[in-house]
């Protein structure tokens, strides 16, 4: 397995990424992927560490920084801007066809976290896209809206359009609008804004357990009024009759999301739970990796099986 820093073009913006190739010694193109990491993420954490695996086990994978943010380019750093990042997905798509060692026929999507209701929209729209997977997939613009586990006080993402209200005005004044701070300084303060779910975001994020330094681990302020108005899940009745499968942790506090994709898909469809797992236990701990990895690899064998 080699892994090769490539670049690609999403809507002139030019996206980073690391391309993972199996041993040479197999004949033919090969199955691709291409794997999105969660929001704040970049391409060396869980993506990439998923695409490594992916591609030990016989599939061509790329794992890429959204635009703004990681090595990608970009303006403003940490937006995230929903459109522009199914854009990503479809750019990415876009790549893989150019490749020789890439059957063009056989391309799949693989979304983590944020980018699994990314690479819902993707699918959705893009028929070149044979199969999607998702491992912890949450729509981001309802976790903001509702919360993590869908019970926010609905006045608190009003009060994030506040801010980003005044964010906007201030930028238009031509001040330092700021950026949003997406942790808080100690995992203490984690809990009392988030209880388990905020501890365990902080311990990937923000200690040697996970933390990249390209990691921003805050948003521009434009990224909250776009959220506002996004659904990644309004895609998912198209990608049908396409197969569809969603690994989910049993003790995630996300899952709610996930059931709801499940309720609204109309082809091939799986909800697979890793027994024991949270939300972000998907991202790293081998416990439950291993099996999530077992799952796709036998997903993504039977519905990329077909030949040019």
């Amino acid at each position: 397995m080699a892994r090769t820093s490539v670049t690609f073009d999403s809507a002139g913006i030019e996206i980073a990424a690391h391309l993972y190739t199996p041993d040479a010694s197999a004949p033919g193109p090969r199955p691709a992927l291409v794997v999105g990491h969660p929001g704040t993420g970049v391409k060396e954490q869980t993506s990439g560490t998923y695409a490594q695996l992916m591609a030990e086990r016989g599939f061509v994978t790329l794992a890429f920084d959204a635009a703004h943010q990681g090595e990608s380019g970009g303006l403003p750093r940490g937006l995230e801007d929903p459109a522009q990042r199914v854009e990503d997905f479809k750019a990415a798509v876009s790549y893989l066809t150019t490749r020789a060692e890439v059957d063009a026929d056989r391309i799949g999507l693989l979304g983590i976290c944020a980018s699994g209701g990314y690479s819902l929209s993707a699918t959705g729209g893009d028929h070149r896209v044979k199969a999607v997977a998702t491992v912890a997939g949450v729509d981001v613009a309802r976790q903001f809206r509702l919360g993590a586990d869908g019970t926010q006080d609905p006045a608190v993402f009003q009060a994030l359009l506040d801010a980003a209200a005044r964010a906007r005005t201030t930028a238009a004044r031509g001040e330092d609008p700021g950026v949003m701070t997406m942790f808080p300084e100690t995992a203490e303060q984690a809990g009392a804004l988030g209880g388990e779910h905020g501890v365990e975001g902080f311990d990937y994020y923000c200690t040697p357990r996970g933390e990249h330094e390209r990691s921003a681990k805050f948003l521009a302020w434009q990224s909250i009024d776009k959220l506002a108005f996004f659904d990644a899940f309004h895609a998912v009745p198209l990608i049908g009759p396409r197969p569809l499968l969603q690994i989910v942790g049993s003790r995630a506090v996300t899952s709610w999301m996930a059931v709801e994709v499940h309720q609204r898909a109309t082809g091939p469809k799986e909800l697979h739970w890793i027994d024991g797992a949270s939300h972000v236990d998907l991202y790293d701990r081998k416990q439950y990796i291993d099996p999530a990895v077992d799952k796709l690899t036998a997903f993504y064998t039977t519905h990329l099986a077909g030949t040019r």
